[in-house]
């Protein structure tokens, strides 16, 4: 989460970061809390229900669509919104820096040194291998084109 809040930040600058931590809390968290590797939707919904609890229902359809989004292959139809700043965010994190966007590869080192991943992403890997096996048609459902 802390990294892919400071990589959005490089990409866009500290405009909209309040947006941006929120939609960083949210994105993933469908897997955990609803044990699902489908996790886009419910994931969606916590955003959702954070956001009315907090008086920030006009956010929701911006900071839906950045964690609908988020792993999308292709960009989004607008590259200079927040929700594409949100993707090559996420993007530069989930390939650990493989792909940059213009994000000097210094910084994000430097992230991943402070903000580990402390098996996050060796955990991704084992839940696409699981999902793989009970669902090979569909073994990456939060991945759009």
């Amino acid at each position: 989460m802390y990294r892919v809040v400071n990589l959005c930040v490089a990409i866009v600058g500290p405009r909209e970061l309040e947006k941006i931590a929120v939609a960083a809390v949210f994105h993933d968290l469908g897997i955990w809390t609803n044990g699902t590797f489908d996790y886009i939707a419910p994931s969606i919904a916590l955003a959702h229900e954070h956001l009315t609890a907090h008086a920030r229902e006009a956010w929701a359809g911006e900071i839906e669509e950045m964690i609908a989004e988020h792993h999308k292959i292709t960009p989004t139809a607008d590259p200079g919104s927040l929700v594409e700043a949100f993707r090559r965010a996420d993007w530069i994190d989930v390939t650990r820096g493989l792909r940059a966007f213009g994000v000097p590869r210094p910084f994000i080192a430097r992230l991943f040194a402070t903000w580990p991943s402390a098996g996050f992403h060796w955990r991704l890997v084992t839940l696409a291998l699981d999902r793989f096996r009970r669902h090979p048609l569909t073994p990456l459902p939060m991945v759009r084109l």
